[in-house]
């Protein structure tokens, strides 16, 4: 299957592939320049900023981390992360991932917008207001990330009552992806919510929205997957985890090593402060956690709502915003390492180009 190109909005995409965002710092300036270079949409995380270049945009922190959701969410490091992407990308489409869940959630996509994204993915909770923040940036396309056809409905429902305006792409992200859930455990594992079980329903609410290009999520790894999900009626796909496997990728070699070396039985599902299951590698930690060894948690960054200011992270026995930064910062004991189910399979790293090459040919090109 040819893969031709896509609009999200105003913006053109040569091949239709959207890299995830992945925070905390695993898809930051040279991941996400190197693949909007190549031709798909590179995704900034614009979570947990503040940690960008050893957090030398931070300006109050305490016990070594962001203090407040302004630092943590850096508005001068995004600004920089931007800057730093398209001195490799110059002026291809280039996104940002900004979670729903977060503090701050407005103010962290004004700062994307203003930094330079042309498109805008949400995911973790049903951003409603969305096209409000970004009412100042006409040309920035807007796509939610959303896991059924009611979730959409009530999403554009509101944005064309409200906003007179309806989403310019959806990302509908299957149970076997990285990172935090829009399913709850029984479901992640029902064959009922499988990524192929919800496209034909999602694309056909899209097409009576506006014929809204989807995006398959969750799962895809190869050529021929992606070519099964456009066959099962997506626009094109998001994919993550297979990203992590670069050369160019922001995290440090002891993530990747992690990946390259874990077997399919360490990739597991977990409690996560948010409030929705989590995906991750199971590590010393998350088996310590698991027994009840935990680490203090003092909530300096308080990054998400949900978790409402380290109680549900006291609960759960962990602080999402230090733990994954800890990932990507290398320290394999106290890191929360988030990969998709397939994660596995990296068994050594391509550069991007190396990798856009197997994707949009197939793999023995």
């Amino acid at each position: 299957m040819e893969l031709r190109p896509i609009k999200i909005g105003k913006h053109t995409l040569k091949y239709p592939i959207i890299q995830g965002g992945m925070g905390v710092g695993i898809s930051w300036s040279s991941l996400a320049g190197s693949v909007s270079r190549e031709g798909a949409l590179g995704v900034i995380s614009a979570i947990g900023t503040g940690y960008y270049k050893n957090r030398q945009f931070v300006t109050n922190s305490q016990f070594g981390r962001p203090a407040t959701a302004k630092e943590f969410h850096n508005r001068e490091a995004t600004f920089q992360l931007f800057k730093d992407a398209r001195a490799i990308c110059g002026d291809a489409p280039l996104g940002a991932n900004i979670l729903h869940a977060i503090n701050d959630y407005d103010r962290v996509l004004r700062d994307a917008c203003e930094a330079g994204a042309d498109v805008i993915i949400t995911g973790a909770g049903l951003p409603m207001n969305m096209p409000e923040y970004a009412a100042d940036f006409p040309d920035v396309a807007l796509a939610p990330i959303v896991s059924s056809p009611k979730a959409l409905r009530l999403i554009a429902k509101r944005w064309e009552q409200r906003y007179k305006r309806i989403p310019d792409a959806i990302v509908l992200e299957g149970p076997l992806s990285g990172g935090h859930q829009g399913f709850t455990y029984d479901q992640c594992v029902d064959p009922v919510y499988a990524l192929e079980n919800l496209i034909k329903p999602v694309v056909e609410e899209a097409k009576t929205i506006g014929e809204i290009p989807v995006f398959a999520a969750g799962g895809i790894w190869t050529h021929d997957d992606i070519k099964k999900f456009m066959e099962l009626g997506a626009s094109g796909v998001q994919m993550g985890t297979r990203f992590i496997g670069t050369i160019e990728c922001d995290v440090p070699d002891v993530y990747k090593n992690l990946l390259i070396s874990c077997k399919e039985s360490q990739i597991e599902l977990f409690h996560s402060p948010v409030g929705y299951p989590a995906r991750g590698v199971r590590t010393k930690f998350i088996e310590d956690m698991s027994a009840g060894k935990t680490l203090p948690i003092k909530c300096v960054s308080n990054c998400v709502a949900p978790c409402k200011s380290g109680e549900e992270a006291r609960k759960v026995g962990y602080c999402i915003a230090d733990r994954l930064s800890d990932a990507v910062e290398g320290k394999l004991d106290t890191g929360i390492f988030f990969t998709g189910s397939n994660g596995h399979r990296i068994d050594r790293l391509l550069s991007v180009k190396e990798l856009m090459t197997k994707l949009v040919y197939g793999e023995d090109k």
